[in-house]
């Protein structure tokens, strides 16, 4: 399941026990040696088709970790691409492996929080990935809702998810019982991590999304195994909403 330069069992423990942020700091040098990390080929295959829109003049990677996504999203645009993650060990391994990414459109790292970001109509494209699971349900519109704004009319959303495993899956039971168990450790140990599963699944997302002034389209891409049952949402901000 882990790499061997990976956390060990005691720094998984830790990080556990201590707040979402300060959680991500201590595993930040290797969090790309998880499986918590989206997949390069998962991320490769989201590019290819994301080419079909662009390219694009700038981009926004919402809590964008150690940077994966930016890698294959700077070859895709013009001027820059801005990397967001409330984290500064995130953002800190993201700026030293990005060192030597392909592409010519500048690097941009922001320390700031997805619930309040700084930017209005600022973007063409944004994404995010594996990083719905720290929203809690009562912050999923306020989330889509800055995505909104920080996109230009017109601007994409992408990100991958995929349909919500029926009750008799294990999936479905042991996503259940680690979303128990984080609720539990939250009910007794503060300040609270938050990461839970079984959220912004299809097909519930189309209605936060179109609540939120976005047309959906989950995408026909095809992802290889052992990614298959993943699907690609692309999101469009109408234009009839202000910013």
């Amino acid at each position: 399941m882990f790499h061997p330069q990976g956390p060990t069992f005691w720094e998984l423990a830790v990080q556990a026990l201590s707040s979402t942020e300060r959680g991500y700091d201590l595993l930040a040098p290797k969090f790309d040696y998880t499986p918590f990390r989206t997949p390069d080929d998962v991320l490769a295959t989201v590019a290819t088709d994301l080419a079909t829109f662009g390219p694009f003049d700038s981009a926004l990677d919402v809590c964008c970790g150690t940077g994966a996504a930016m890698r294959v999203l700077r070859p895709l645009c013009r001027r820059r691409v801005v990397g967001l993650d409330f984290s500064a060990g995130m953002l800190a391994e993201a700026r030293r492996r990005l060192a030597d990414a392909p592409g010519t459109a500048e690097l941009e790292f922001v320390r700031a929080d997805a619930l309040a970001m700084p930017f209005v109509e600022a973007f063409d494209l944004a994404v995010s990935f594996g990083a719905f699971g720290h929203i809690l349900l009562r912050d999923q519109r306020r989330f889509l809702a800055q995505i909104r704004r920080a996109l230009r009319p017109g601007g994409r959303f992408a990100f991958v998810t995929g349909y919500r495993p029926p009750a008799w899956s294990p999936v479905y039971w042991a996503a259940w019982g680690f979303n128990a168990a984080i609720w539990v450790r939250n009910l007794f140990i503060s300040p609270p991590f938050i990461m839970y599963y079984l959220i912004f699944s299809l097909p519930e997302v189309r209605k936060l999304l179109e609540a939120q002034g976005f047309d959906m389209e989950v995408r026909p891409t095809r992802f290889a195994w052992p990614w298959t049952a993943l699907r690609l949402v692309v999101a469009t901000r109408r234009h009839d909403r202000a910013g």
